[in-house]
């Protein structure tokens, strides 16, 4: 089982009682206005680029944004945002999100491991405790935006998202291809089961154009995920084109829309983040 840093040992050692610890989430979220929680009904679909490219895309825009990842088997987001490190405490023993940008900041398991590379080994009860702690033990302080990145499937962390954050909204990722579609109606019934609104679908991966003679090609199909929005009567947010380019810069830690500003990818991501801003 991986070693916690023994800050967060140290944020969680008051022995808070239940009443107490619902009273501190309650007031982190007040500081926070909007909170999105990205879901994707099976893995490989690009779930947690498209939270960390929405986040940065927020924050582009003047937002105090937050990003935290639930997905605490796999955590990809400080490796995507080029975050290194551990969090720390500050003098009131509240974790410190490691900060991004001015006014992009991230709080991830993989940030209070001590030895990155071991496996998270946890059962339910381990994994809902840790994620009301990313809420209730983190100065997220004043935040328009908090972007929340959960594993893939319907499991303990986002039905934990979805039982503590009661006005958290859904953003669903797909691509277009059948496999993915029949998985993001997992993802919608499961957004209906427990009453959590769905702020509407993405199509990531949608469309790649060749380097050698500019032609369109779609890798896995087309147009899958807005007749899925359609159908489940959903808003449709947009298509994510496929760019060799995000997998590199996802590896390295830079930001893909901070290097390519010009590109397809980059005005999608912008076009949907205000997609958010004005629908709020």
């Amino acid at each position: 089982m991986t070693q916690i840093h023994e800050s967060v040992c140290a944020a969680g050692k008051q022995n808070k009682t239940r009443a107490d610890q619902d009273a501190l989430i309650k007031r982190s979220l007040q500081k926070i206005k909007n909170k999105f929680i990205v879901l994707s009904g099976k893995g490989g679909v690009g779930k947690t680029s498209v939270s960390v490219n929405l986040a940065i895309a927020l924050a582009a825009k003047g937002y105090n944004v937050g990003i935290m990842d639930v997905d605490l088997h796999g955590p990809d987001v400080p490796r995507m945002l080029g975050l290194k490190g551990m969090l720390d405490l500050n003098e009131n023993r509240k974790l410190i999100p490691m900060a991004y940008s001015e006014n992009l900041k991230a709080v991830s398991i993989e940030s209070l491991s001590v030895r990155k590379d071991d496996a998270i080994i946890w059962r339910g009860p381990l994994k809902n405790a840790a994620i009301q702690q990313f809420i209730s033990e983190v100065e997220w302080g004043e935040l328009d935006y908090l972007i929340i990145d959960s594993p893939p499937g319907t499991g303990d962390e986002p039905l934990t998202v979805a039982q503590t954050i009661a006005d958290a909204k859904a953003i669903i990722v797909t691509t277009p291809q059948e496999v993915s579609l029949a998985d993001v109606r997992k993802s919608i019934s499961f957004c209906n089961v427990v009453k959590m609104e769905i702020f509407g679908l993405i199509e990531n991966m949608s469309g790649f154009t060749c380097p050698h003679c500019s032609e369109m090609i779609d890798l896995f199909g087309s147009g899958g995920g807005e007749k899925t929005a359609r159908t489940a009567g959903i808003k449709f947010l947009g298509k994510i084109p496929f760019d060799l380019d995000v997998v590199a810069c996802g590896d390295s830690g830079t930001s893909f829309q901070k290097k390519n500003k010009d590109s397809l990818v980059t005005k999608a991501f912008a076009n949907i983040a205000d997609l958010l801003s004005i629908n709020i």
